[in-house]
Order: C-alpha cells, then sequence, then structure tokens
C-alpha cells in the first residue's frame, strides 16, 4: 500500500484521540510524555515501544530524559502527516506505558518551528535546505531527516523587519497559558491572538489556565515574535 493512502483528516485525528486521551496532535504528529516511576521503568517502557515499533515496522521518534519518554508518532512515508499506522501505534504505546506504571503528560510535550517571512520563499528554500541539510516535508516547509532541529516554514509576504524570524512553539493549552503569563509579566505584549487571552497590543490578564486552545502572536519589547500555539 502507498504510504499516503491511509493518511487521516483532521477530523478523523481528532475523532480518534477521543479514544487516544494519553495523546495531543501536533504538526503532523501524535505526540505525548510519559513519566515513569523510575528511570529503570523509563528504559523499560522505551524498550517495549521499540518492540512495538520492530512489530509494525512503524517507528516513533523517542527521547528519553530520566524518568520521562518523550513520544511522536508519524508517517514519513505518508509526507510527515498521521495515519492509522500511527494511532493504531499510539494506543499499543499507551497500553504499555500503563503496565509499567506511568502517566501520560501530553501537554509537556513541546515543538518549535521557525517561521521565516520572505518576499520570495522559493529563492531562498535552496540556501536553507545545503546550509542545515534539511528536506521538503509535509506542514513545516523544511524539516530535519533525523527529527533532531525545528522545522523551518518559509513564507510569502512582505517583511517588518529585514531577516526577521517569528518563533512557534507548540504544546498544550495549559502549558502554553502558563507561558503566556510569564511572558507579559516579563515584558512581552500580545500583538495578535486568535483564542482566549489578552487583547492585542495589551497586558491584561492571560487565557485562563484550562483554556482549550491558544493562538497568541508576542512581541518581546524589541520587535521580536513569539508565537504561542496549542
Amino acid at each position: 500500500m502507498d504510504g499516503t493512502e491511509d493518511i487521516l483528516s483532521r477530523q478523523e485525528i481528532d475523532q480518534a484521540l477521543l479514544k487516544l486521551s494519553d495523546w495531543h496532535y501536533q504538526l503532523g504528529g501524535l505526540v505525548t510524555v510519559y513519566k515513569a516511576p523510575t528511570s529503570v521503568a523509563a528504559l523499560e517502557l522505551m524498550a517495549a515501544v521499540g518492540r512495538i515499533a520492530e512489530e509494525r515496522n512503524h517507528h516513533p521518534d523517542l527521547d528519553w530524559r530520566y524518568n520521562r519518554v518523550f513520544v511522536r508518532f508519524t508517517s514519513h512515508d505518508a509526507g510527515t502527516a498521521v495515519t492509522a499506522r500511527d494511532t493504531d501505534a499510539a494506543a499499543a504505546t499507551s497500553v504499555v506505558a500503563a503496565s509499567v506504571g506511568a502517566s501520560a503528560e501530553p501537554g509537556l510535550y513541546r515543538t518549535v518551528r521557525l517561521v521565516i517571512e520572505s518576499t520570495a520563499p522559493g529563492v531562498i528554500e535552496e540556501a536553507w535546505k545545503a546550509a542545515l541539510g534539511y528536506r521538503r516535508s509535509g506542514e513545516a516547509s523544511l524539516v530535519d531527516a533525523h527529527g533532531r532541529g525545528p522545522a523551518i516554514e518559509l513564507v510569502s509576504g512582505a517583511q517588518d523587519v529585514p531577516g526577521s524570524v517569528t518563533v512557534e512553539v507548540h504544546r498544550g493549552a495549559d502549558e502554553s497559558a502558563k507561558a503566556l503569563q510569564k511572558a507579559l509579566a516579563a515584558g512581552g505584549s500580545v500583538v495578535a491572538a486568535d483564542g482566549p487571552g489578552p487583547e492585542p497590543g495589551t497586558e491584561g490578564e492571560p487565557a485562563p489556565l484550562n483554556s482549550p486552545g491558544m493562538d497568541m502572536l508576542l512581541d518581546d519589547g524589541q520587535g521580536h515574535r513569539i508565537h504561542l500555539c496549542s
């Protein structure tokens, strides 16, 4: 079967997530963080996820940090998109996580993407690909083939500041709301907003911690942009 034949629509992904409470959708993948009782248990979980990957020939991105394991499933052969293979593997991973006493903290999974606005993004793309060793794929224009570096999105438009870059930070709604509180307290301001939160150009009360979603563009006080997304 061609890798693109079982790509799920966003509506299908959201429907699948109703049964996958351990997981969030984030930039073309299903992501979560498992907190294990001990570092040894975290390693046991990684080994169990490895066996799931081998059995299905479908391998996630795994990152171990003491007693936490960061997991991301995506289908690279489908252009870095979510397929039924990802939802199946995520469900199996939840089972083995429970067996080692690990709890899910999907809101802690953070993905950073750099958004570069250019009057001619196609002209500069090859230079960025060559310099970083990246490739074009899926929702993010350029990605690290090994999944280590942040994705880069080249977008068309007039630049507010020559050479300016917006840093996107994708994570759970609660974690984004906490980050917004701290950024505003540190002198940042909201430039544009789509979702709960203070009005653009103000330092008003941020979104409540239980807000369902967030899309806030912040100014750091010197013209640099931070885009908080959940």
